[in-house]
């Protein structure tokens, strides 16, 4: 059982940066993608970046691309989200999520779920 803490949410100005991190509770390393998910009010939860278990991998959706990047540290068996040019659509709860193997985009390939961290962008 793996579980996930994230962190750094909070409010922002349109243009403004804010780093995410996801705090893993047992080692992930060697086994576990990692990806980033946000759900709006009223909105389904969509994917919004993912990693692989060695870093050598990502993928983003292409609504973030150029302004997101994913990273991790598996010393600390933490990854990170810095969003940089905040909109103010980017505004959701952050969920991180782990799965084994290959990289997802999908909610139901993710086995395990974070509480989410909230995000709002002002305009």
């Amino acid at each position: 059982q793996v579980q996930l803490v994230e962190s750094g949410g909070g409010l922002v100005q349109a243009g403004g940066s804010l780093r995410l991190s996801c705090a893993a509770s047992q080692r992930t390393r060697s086994s576990y993608t990692m990806g980033w998910f946000r759900q709006a009010p009223g909105k389904e939860r969509e994917f919004v970046a993912a990693i692989n278990w060695s870093g050598g991998s990502t993928y983003y959706a292409d609504s973030v691309k150029g302004r997101f990047t994913i990273s991790r540290d598996n010393a600390k068996d933490t990854v990170y989200l810095q969003m940089n040019s905040l909109k103010p659509e980017d505004t959701a709860v952050y969920y991180c999520a782990a799965k084994t193997r290959s990289i997802a985009v999908i909610t139901t390939r993710y086995d395990y779920w974070g509480q989410g961290t909230q995000v709002t962008v002002s305009s």
